[in-house]
């Protein structure tokens, strides 16, 4: 892949109804920006996609402003250096930004996080060492509160959030029962993360696998998924249980409530009645001060090759549209990153 000669970016073209079509994006090549003092050009070369994103192309209220008509689709970015103003940064290190849906971007320094000069794996900065692991990690750990022996269920298993809490309850010593998409992710679970059962939540049966993989009922329960996977674990939950609430996927491209009965009042009343912590959370609105300590653990995880971590590389920032609609599709497999260009 040849560097690019412009900057090509893609902005939110218009606001979707319902789920993202190609219709919501646009591809723009525009001039490469120029830097003054105090400033760095970054160069994007691999670009995370996220389910957040669906959120940042609407504008109802939310924890975090909508992306503008006509701006750049919002994005954590690893970058090379190009060009430095800025007497804290080298051309050719390496960062991670928030820069977006573009090939280069510039900045003044504010909220890069140095990766160094010769990363080894520079892209799990955007997923196992970033935002989705630790995601997991703070969800898990700190509202999860997993004990040896405890039943800890997860959806979207093979997703880089899900596969990370699922290795790291494993860790604690828990029984852990996945829950994913098709029989080759259900597998990989299994096989290669180290769960103990995953069921496929496509199965005509799927509520009923669900029960007599956790006999003895759920302790934890981490949701990212919600929809008809909440449906079938809710009357499954121990008392005293623990729900780590980072996303609800199922719902992102609803329009409406989903039809069927009313379920606030089971719902309530299982909370009330089985003394339930349901929490959600903001990764770093409301744990950025202990990331340090994520990252710790984590690298000694993957240095002791105790945590799996599998990457769905997809080449060219013009294929972002479509591998982010088939993400919320659940089309991924594994951690989804876009490489923008070769590294430098």
């Amino acid at each position: 892949m040849s560097a690019p000669s412009e900057n090509a970016r893609i902005v939110l073209a218009s606001r979707p109804l319902g789920a993202p079509v190609a219709d919501n994006f646009r591809l723009e090549n525009v001039g490469i920006p120029t830097i003054g003092q105090g400033e760095v050009l970054l160069k994007t070369i691999y670009l995370s996609l996220d389910p957040y994103m669906r959120g940042r192309m609407s504008d109802a209220k939310s924890y975090a402003e909508p992306t503008k008509i006509d701006d750049v689709m919002v994005g954590a970015t690893v970058c090379q250096v190009e060009d430095s103003q800025h007497p804290e940064f080298e051309k050719g290190e390496w960062v991670l930004s928030f820069s977006g849906w573009q090939s280069y971007a510039v900045s003044d320094g504010e909220g890069l996080l140095k990766l160094g000069q010769s990363p080894s794996h520079p892209s799990f900065a955007l997923g196992i060492m970033g935002m989705p692991g630790f995601t997991a990690y703070m969800g898990l750990l700190d509202i999860g509160q997993p004990k040896e022996g405890e039943t800890l269920v997860v959806a979207a298993a093979t997703g880089p959030v899900g596969a990370t809490v699922g290795q790291i309850g494993k860790l604690k010593g828990c029984n852990v029962v996945g829950i994913a998409g098709g029989e080759e992710k259900c597998r990989y679970a299994v096989e290669t993360l180290g769960f103990d059962v995953c069921i496929d939540h496509k199965a005509d049966d799927f509520a009923e696998q669900l029960a007599a993989a956790c006999d003895k009922g759920i302790d934890v329960y981490y949701e990212n998924v919600g929809g008809k996977v909440f449906d079938a674990v809710l009357p499954l939950l121990n008392t005293s249980a623990r729900i780590p609430v980072c996303g609800m996927i199922s719902q992102y491209n609803a329009t409406e409530l989903p039809a069927g009965p009313d379920r606030m009042g089971m719902l309530m009343a299982t909370l009330l009645v089985k003394r339930i912590k349901m929490q959600g959370f903001i990764i770093f609105d409301d744990y950025a001060p202990r990331y340090n300590e994520f990252a710790t653990d984590m690298s000694q995880w993957l240095a002791q090759g105790k945590m799996q971590y599998k990457e769905q590389m997809i080449d060219g920032l013009e294929n972002a549209p479509d591998a982010f609609m088939g993400l919320l599709e659940g089309k991924n497999f594994g951690k989804l990153v876009i490489k923008v260009a070769d590294a430098n």
